[in-house]
């Protein structure tokens, strides 16, 4: 037995090892042999202690993967059923039906081949639709895109910005069958009725003073001439010293009502005077060509004295009908131009065939600018603010920052509106339908309008109709494939 070292002082203990047991010599195993096996079942230790490290790919998360999703797969597939059924019925079955009929002719009993489809790129009709439906791809989602740019970036700067991008957005929540109706109405030819001629006409009629009589015309008993052009002309020479009467009928009471009476002109030495009236009397008790008792005087009409084609002097009318020419008048003949008797300006054919396409885009625009202000504002809405700021820091003013940093970076948000955008307008014929009734439907005709027109129309084809519809499958698939791919970088992210 040791003796223990003088002084008393206490026998240090065994050294502890500063490396901790392992489970394996907690159990008293051998030194020397080998660990066991870890069992692939068991569930990792530094996951559960929350080490942050990830579990294996096998052991307990891939089985409850399995056990949620394959453990029953017939129960999985029972719930699939109904929406299977419904895709197959309303997606599937059209689709191959529709590829079916195709290659038929009207009857549906004989095999055309490609006969439909050819005839549907030589029909007038459907050639003009093809041409529209490319107008549309490319400028509709273009201007609804830029607008929605444009109102998103500058609503971003003002305070009332949530109130002008809930007006801008509230069209959406309107069906294309009401946005039709309402852009009827809107595009009304009668400035009385529709929208934008009466906007269009009081803008036009501040800057362009409308005719005082737009009916009125010589009678059949005057002596006075009406050119095609509406002109009035008098073919009796004018003399110094002499009054000229100048009656017109054809006016309504409507434009004389508060008129002044009809005055005689007097005589003037030196120069040309006369008369411009209303020469009508109620109960035909007047004397034709001359100033009668109550007949009213036509104010503001133009009056122009004509020597060899040049006019030497002019005057329009006073409050009583007459006016005065000066002495150069003398010898010359009288004319009261067109423009004192032009109809009222109407405003512009919105329907007609020259304006009827881009109305129509207009209606579109209103409805999905509201859709890309959103989508745009919430792209716009994560942008990292430090990069803008910055950049201003650097020199660059407000438009280099626009279009070198936030459209750059927004580029994924615009490719998802665009696409969208795209999408729907292949699909939309209601616009068309209801606000370009008529001939107008030729000028604005779509493909999926005139998929309308001959499958269920009064020439009814449909051989050629679903010819048009495969077209338009092929048409909107490229824009889904790229939607789809744009879907799955996404989630890749």
């Amino acid at each position: 037995m040791p003796t223990p070292p003088a002084g008393g002082a206490a026998q240090p203990g065994p050294r502890r090892s500063s490396t901790p047991k392992t489970p394996a010599d907690a159990a008293g195993t051998t030194p020397g042999a080998a660990a066991p096996a870890p069992d692939p079942t068991a569930p990792d230790t530094a996951a559960a202690r929350g080490s942050g490290k990830p579990a294996p790919r096998g052991g307990v998360r891939r089985s409850a993967r399995r056990g949620v999703a394959g453990s029953n797969p017939w129960l999985a597939a029972l719930f699939l059923l109904p929406a299977l059924v419904l895709l197959g019925a309303l997606v599937v079955y059209p689709i191959v039906y529709s590829l079916r009929r195709s290659f038929f002719d009207a009857a549906d009993k004989d095999f055309v081949g490609l006969d439909n489809f050819r005839e549907m790129f030589t029909d007038d009709a459907i050639q003009q639709a093809v041409t529209n439906n490319v107008i549309w791809i490319v400028v509709a989602p273009l201007v609804a895109t830029a607008l929605g740019l444009i109102f998103a970036v500058l609503t971003e700067r003002i305070r009332w910005g949530t109130a002008f991008k809930l007006l801008v957005f509230m069209p959406m929540a309107i069906s294309m069958l009401a946005a039709g109706i309402i852009f009827r109405l809107v595009y009304e030819q009668d400035p009385d009725r529709g929208v934008a001629n009466a906007l269009w006409v009081s803008v036009h009629d501040t800057f362009s003073e409308p005719a005082p009589f737009e009916r009125a015309n010589p009678g059949r008993q005057s002596p006075l001439t009406e050119a095609s052009d509406g002109t009035i002309s008098d073919p009796r020479t004018l003399r110094a010293g002499s009054p000229v009467h100048i009656p017109l009928v054809g006016i309504p009471r409507d434009q004389v009502d508060g008129a002044q009476e009809a005055a005689r002109a007097e005589r003037t030495p030196g120069k040309v005077t006369g008369t411009v009236w209303r020469d009508f009397t109620r109960g035909g008790k007047g004397t034709a060509n001359e100033i009668d008792a109550g007949e009213e005087g036509l104010a503001g009409i133009k009056v122009q004295a004509v020597k060899d084609g040049s006019v030497v002097a002019s005057a329009t009318t006073r409050g009583d009908g007459t006016f005065e020419l000066s002495a150069a008048a003398d010898g010359a003949t009288l004319r009261l131009p067109g423009s004192n008797f032009q109809a009222p300006y109407n405003g512009v054919d919105w329907l007609g065939p020259t304006l009827v396409t881009p109305a129509i885009i207009g209606s579109y625009v209103w409805m999905w600018a509201g859709f890309a202000m959103v989508l745009i504002a919430a792209g716009l809405a994560g942008l990292p603010r430090e990069l803008l700021e910055a950049a201003r820091m650097d020199g660059a003013n407000e438009w280099q920052v626009f279009r070198r940093i936030t459209v750059p970076m927004l580029a994924p948000v615009l490719g998802v509106v665009l696409v969208t955008l795209m999408i729907n307008v292949l699909k939309i014929f209601d616009l068309v339908y209801i606000i370009a009734p008529g001939a107008s439907q030729d000028e604005a005709n779509v493909l999926a309008l005139q998929l309308y027109k001959s499958s269920f129309g009064t020439d009814v084809n449909q051989g050629v109709g679903s010819a048009i519809a495969i077209f338009l499958l092929l048409l909107v698939l490229p824009l889904m494939y790229v939607n789809v791919r744009r879907i799955r970088r996404e989630r890749r992210r």
